[in-house]
């Protein structure tokens, strides 16, 4: 055939060969203001490195071929061996290589925390499967370290730089990852409804060997090197405990950890998530016996800070693939960037990435500081449920946005979109959810009441005295008086609310004045924000915010 029917033109080229680092100013200016400029030319390298078409090819191709289970040998030996495409082991390779699952604990230094959060924000906004062991590894680490025993042998392995992905024992290995098993199918959320039970083997107290018996329904992820896992002490209704449980047992047989299936989930497909059954597992006991449960939230409590981490890095993401996208689009004679709508549309995906990146960057920062200063404790306890609850939300909502800048095209499987689409749930669903974010938010003031106090004034400082903040913060205090019952059912509004305040202040304390005073009158002012594209803004203030967002 010769004939030729169409041309193809006014298609828009690949997001390509650009440096996610350098081409973010405000995740710049975050990193120096909170002391990781020292890390600042490594982000730059890194992120240059995340943008070229190589990585974004191993990023599509992960997700693409995905992980399979071996359940057995082909003589019958059981193995329970998930395999992984090389592009997945290319991308943690990247990981490690910036020690992000070890950043702050191996360079404690001022601004590790901000640092290591740079660095995996600009991962996530190209991959997301491949961080999950990642998380899990980094939030390890504080309970980890508290035995010294074991820890001595770990540490070496968790700091390390480089990504083995040898199946064998650990203690043979050069790097490790460590996993963590606590939900089970009739608890979910409610790890104190969990059944599985640990018997004692040999020893007592911390370090002591147990063997057990039962099963998790989320495993993740089971090619780890080792899980902590929670279990009875006993019986079935014996106190939780926290065991460290690796894959093979000192002698080198593998530990009896049956991998019943992995999960079909809508995204984070490059991860492998499973369902195992322990039939006299190896496990060693970390920490008290029955404080399982405390221990383990301490370190859901670092992965929760990766949750919004994540969510952050998928705002963005959509953002800069939105703003690409409207640069080179022609519709109705002129560039979807230049028309005053999508101007708007886009203006206000800028406003609600730069206050998610804000509020990540300042949890990060008082991670760092909660040891030593209770203002920055109070943060972490509070504002961390608070802001996993609504940025992981506002992700879902702002990828669908995005998605549909692009049109058609943003639904097609071939570009980013429906990738960055499909991940946004899980991190509104991983380490509780919605509700279970809220409640935790009310549970941590009324444990520590003087946080409450704390927060708010330092919001007001921040916020320099502005009159929505002010009021924001008056109804705030407000909600904080009513009945407990009447308190529970409104913790989704006394969130949302805590978190667009924190917002709002960090934007007028440290973003452009002009952007600020955009997101305080949409987020506070008229409450708008629920629908993108409503700011009340004339054209060149949009294209001001868009441009400092995103640099043409």
């Amino acid at each position: 055939m010769t004939t030729e029917t169409h041309r193809v033109f006014n298609q828009v080229p690949d997001l390509a060969d650009y440096n996610l680092f350098e081409t973010d100013p405000g995740l710049r200016a975050a990193l120096a203001r909170l002391g990781g400029e020292w890390h600042a030319d490594a982000l730059a390298a890194y992120g240059a490195r995340l943008g070229e078409p190589e990585v974004q090819h191993w990023a599509a191709n992960a997700n693409r071929l995905t992980p399979e289970l071996h359940t057995h040998s082909r003589t019958g030996e059981r193995i329970d061996s998930v395999t992984f495409q090389p592009d997945w082991h290319a991308l943690l390779g990247l990981l490690r290589g910036q020690q992000l699952q070890a950043l702050p604990f191996a360079q404690p230094r001022a601004g590790a925390w901000a640092a290591r959060t740079a660095g995996y924000f600009l991962q996530a906004q190209v991959e997301a499967g491949s961080l999950c062991p990642i998380t899990m590894t980094f939030a390890s680490i504080p309970v980890l370290r508290k035995e010294p025993a074991l820890f001595g042998d770990l540490e070496p392995r968790l700091f390390a730089r480089e990504h083995d992905a040898r199946d064998v024992p650990w203690r043979d290995k050069a790097s490790i990852m460590v996993g963590m098993g606590m939900t089970e199918k009739q608890g979910g959320s409610d790890v104190r409804a969990n059944t599985t039970v640990a018997l004692a083997v040999r020893g007592d107290g911390r370090g002591a060997e147990y063997a057990l018996t039962g099963h998790k329904w989320f495993f993740s992820a089971p090619m780890c090197d080792a899980h902590l896992v929670v279990a009875r002490m006993g019986a079935e209704d014996g106190p939780i405990s926290c065991f460290f449980v690796p894959r093979f047992r000192d002698d080198g047989s593998k530990n009896p950890i049956l991998i019943q299936r992995l999960k079909d989930k809508l995204g984070n497909r490059s991860n492998s998530s499973s369902e195992v059954e322990f039939r006299d597992a190896t496990g060693i006991l970390i920490g008290e016996e029955g404080r399982g449960i405390p221990t383990i939230i301490e370190m859901a409590t670092n992965t929760r800070l990766d949750c919004v981490i994540g969510s952050s890095a998928l705002l963005r993401a959509g953002l800069v693939q939105a703003v690409h996208h409207a640069r080179h689009r022609m519709a109705f004679g002129r560039r979807l960037a230049d028309q005053p709508l999508m101007r708007n549309v886009l203006a206000d995906l800028a406003l609600e990435s730069e206050a998610a990146t804000l509020l990540m960057m300042a949890l990060a920062d008082a991670f760092e500081r909660a040891d030593t200063d209770p203002l920055a404790a109070a943060w972490k306890r509070v504002l961390t449920p608070a802001a996993k609850f609504w940025i992981c939300k506002r992700a879902l909502e702002a990828t669908g946005e995005a998605m549909e800048v692009w049109g058609g095209n943003g639904y097609v499987e071939e570009g980013p979109m429906a990738r960055l689409y499909r991940e946004a749930p899980v991190n509104s669903i991983w380490e509780g959810s919605g509700n279970i974010m809220c409640l935790d938010v009310l549970r941590a003031l009324q444990r520590n009441p003087e946080d409450g106090a704390r927060i708010l004034q330092d919001l007001a400082r921040l916020s320099n005295g502005n009159p929505a903040v002010r009021a924001e913060l008056a109804s705030l205090q407000a909600m904080l008086r009513e009945a407990p019952d009447q308190l529970e059912a409104g913790a989704r509004r006394f969130a949302q609310g805590l978190v667009l305040t924190a917002q709002a202040a960090l934007m007028i304390a440290h973003a452009d004045a002009e952007s600020a005073a955009q997101f305080v009158a949409s987020r506070l002012g008229r409450q708008h924000g629920r629908v993108f594209g409503t700011l009340d803004a004339d054209p060149a203030t949009l294209q001001r915010v868009v441009e400092r967002a995103y640099p043409a």
